[in-house]
């Protein structure tokens, strides 16, 4: 302070913020990291499923939220192939690891409006926390990470998942997400890295603040989304793995991306590719999605 403020300290130390809070992170993750994609070797030519009814089963166990036990038994009663349920996990295993990569770094054309949320997942026996962010515009899910913690190291992932998937960060910049603190411990984060956007806190169940009143439409749809993913995800009770976990979100995305129609969209899903649309049942929807991902891979080993 200068001698003159150290005179007005005195007599209205009020005026003068002296104090402010600082927080140190003490975590190994560098944001905006763009990576090559990691290429899975899976080699689906060697299932002894045909594509079609590889097709029909993840109809049947994700558009539908269907265990695997009453995929497997569907496919007995109604098409008749004999086919256990675990293997119809295996397969999810197989194609999942083949769709992440396509699905992550897809350049998805995105809007400007961004919501989050986190909901519970049992794996293993114990609660997990899936991280969900979604473009509320478009409808596009782009970052869904599965942690055992809810806390500041998870947030921080989940956000960077979406700031990898812009051309360029936007100078006004917002996410909606509630009241946790971990979302505004991730902004701090970020700007320690020149990484800066604004967090809007939507709180409680009424509108008794000018924030809440304003953003909680953008929350209400991320919140539709946990109940849709809820809904498919109920039949499972839980998962035995992680994998298995990261296996279900990960076609669960693709479907909702790239598959699944919406009302709010007139009918279209959020991501159109006609090569995709074009054909007439699900089934062959996923067959060529999972050849899209697969076209996608050698193209990018052979870059």
């Amino acid at each position: 302070m200068s001698p003159k403020e150290k005179k007005r300290f005195e007599k209205d130390p009020q005026a003068f913020k002296v104090r402010y809070i600082f927080r140190q992170f003490h975590i190994d993750f560098l944001p905006l990291s763009k990576q090559s994609p990691e290429l899975p070797r899976v080699d689906l030519s060697k299932i002894y499923a045909s594509p079609h009814t590889l097709g029909l089963i993840l109809t049947y166990h994700i558009n539908y939220g269907l265990s695997a036990r009453r995929t497997a038994a569907i496919m007995q009663d109604i098409h008749g192939v004999a086919i256990s349920h675990q293997t119809i996990l295996n397969y999810e295993n197989s194609v999942a690891l083949l769709l992440k990569s396509y699905v992550d770094h897809y350049p998805y054309e995105l809007s400007d409006q961004f919501s989050g949320d986190e909901t519970y997942i049992k794996v293993n026996g114990k609660w997990h926390y899936l991280f969900f962010f979604f473009d509320a515009v478009k409808k596009i899910i782009l970052s869904y990470p599965v942690s055992p913690n809810r806390d500041t190291a998870s947030a921080i992932r989940a956000i960077d998942k979406v700031l990898v998937k812009m051309k360029e960060i936007p100078e006004n910049l917002t996410f909606v997400v509630d009241g946790n603190p971990i979302y505004l411990l991730a902004q701090h984060f970020f700007a320690q890295h020149g990484i800066r956007f604004d967090v809007k806190q939507v709180i409680g169940l009424t509108n008794e603040d000018p924030v809440s009143a304003e953003y909680r439409p953008l929350k209400q749809i991320i919140e539709r989304l946990n109940r849709t993913f809820k809904g498919n995800y109920r039949s499972t009770h839980g998962f035995g793995s992680e994998q298995g976990s990261v296996s279900y979100v990960t076609l669960f995305v693709a479907y909702f991306n790239f598959l699944r129609p919406h009302a709010s969209l007139e009918g279209k899903v959020p991501v159109v590719n006609p090569e995709i649309s074009g054909l007439p049942t699900m089934p062959a929807r996923w067959t060529k999605l999972i050849g899209l991902a697969q076209q996608w891979i050698f193209e990018q080993r052979s870059a």
